[in-house]
């Protein structure tokens, strides 16, 4: 049984095994909000891009949803702390391959980003052998100059959209082909926007796909959660 937090979405692991001369030991997660199944670490720890200038979280991160709710129970941090070993294995990017044969839309990182180049760099292989998935990849790690190669060949596939993530929770937007902001509300003010519009659907993105979609050039997420309403309230004041 999935377990359900407060807003209604899932978080299930799933462990596979072949047969043969080795089990599989890749560990996925299906968010109830999202069509499909991701891959993902755990939040902050993972997450050089989390801190700024001054060695504190940047604002999109102080209120991250995958430190609260369900991703604070030890079975759901389990798999994701699995990943974190589990990705450096020989077969890794073959398993990964052949787990997603029936997949069309895939997310990685729920939670946590491609904190590793040699992480990177295996990711890149699993979506360059699996063109039948469109894949979507947010991330902060382009702040860092290592990463802007194998980012790049990622965007040169007909099927990922790299997503840059913005630490701004006004809208700000940063540099790149696809990109991502926080918004306040649903109606930011900016026609430059395309509005995630899953708040409106009880949460759950229903038939969008605008995350997945390399025309879409900046995504906003609409605010949600206490802690993120009361850093935009405190921003708009000051």
């Amino acid at each position: 049984m999935p377990i359900v937090d407060a807003v209604g979405s899932a978080v299930v692991s799933f462990t596979n095994t072949t047969q043969g001369h080795h089990k599989m030991t890749i560990r996925l997660s299906k968010a109830g909000k999202m069509p499909c199944r991701s891959w993902s670490l755990q939040a902050l720890t993972t997450c050089p891009g989390s801190i700024g200038d001054k060695g504190t979280l940047v604002d999109a991160c102080k209120g991250c949803y995958a430190t609260q709710g369900n991703y604070r129970f030890p079975n759901v941090k389990q798999p994701r702390e699995s990943n974190q070993k589990d990705w450096k294995r020989t077969d890794w990017v073959s398993d990964m391959v052949a787990e997603l044969d029936n997949d069309r839309y895939f997310r990685w990182f729920d939670s946590g980003d491609v904190y590793s180049l040699k992480l990177a760099e295996k990711i890149l292989a699993v979506m360059q052998a699996t063109p039948w998935v469109k894949h979507w990849l947010p991330t902060r790690m382009n702040k860092f100059k290592k990463f802007h190669a194998v980012f790049a060949e990622m965007e040169s596939l007909p099927n990922v959209v790299v997503r840059y993530s913005s630490d701004s929770v006004t809208g700000e937007v940063v540099a790149g082909r696809n990109t991502s902001t926080i918004v306040a509300s649903l109606d930011s003010g900016n026609s430059n926007l395309t509005i995630c519009e899953s708040s409106t659907r009880d949460g759950k993105c229903g038939p969008c796909r605008a995350c997945w979609n390399q025309d879409v050039s900046v995504i906003a997420y609409p605010a949600h959660g206490k802690t993120m309403l009361k850093l935009i309230n405190l921003k708009e004041v000051a």
